[in-house]
């Protein structure tokens, strides 16, 4: 079992979770392939995302794997004007992830974090672990706590 800094911050800090690995040697790192690799629901695979706020400078928001943000509401909940995302080549440097790999859990920094609100429809969701080929399945409330995260409408 690999172990990432997703995973060791879970594990000293004794929260509930299971990591999942599955084989990402093909380049399908996108949610819904992921979901289909690991026997998940789609909507039950969160994709970690991350933004730019005119106000409040980086945000990350955790959506479905489905869906896409909607970056009025973004927006809105984040207390910006407007939020774009960043470009890909501003994720390693900022976050201490690379894309399709990226976990709310364990950045470089502590940034605003919200997750879509239908996280709470499930008992447990997956985000990545922090790596290609690993993912980490634990309670929505358990990673909002964990990330101060709160709960928005942003899909």
């Amino acid at each position: 079992m690999m172990k990432t800094n997703a995973t060791r911050i879970l594990e000293a800090r004794h929260i509930p979770h299971e990591q999942i690995t599955y084989d990402s040697s093909d380049g399908e790192i996108d949610a819904i392939s992921v979901a289909e690799k690991i026997g998940a629901e789609h909507e039950q695979v969160f994709k970690t995302l991350v933004a730019r706020g005119d106000k409040t400078g980086i945000v990350v928001f955790c959506i479905p794997g489905p869906f896409d943000l909607d970056l009025k509401k973004a927006a809105s909940v984040s207390g910006n004007k407007k939020v774009e995302m960043i470009r890909a080549k501003e994720l390693l440097p900022l976050t201490g992830y690379i894309r399709g790999g990226c976990s709310p859990i364990g950045m470089k920094k502590q940034f605003p974090t919200w997750i879509d609100e239908t996280a709470l429809l499930f008992d447990r969701i997956h985000v990545s672990a922090g790596a290609h080929g690993a993912q980490i399945l634990l309670s929505p409330q358990d990673l909002a706590e964990l990330v101060e995260a709160r709960f928005a409408d942003i899909s």
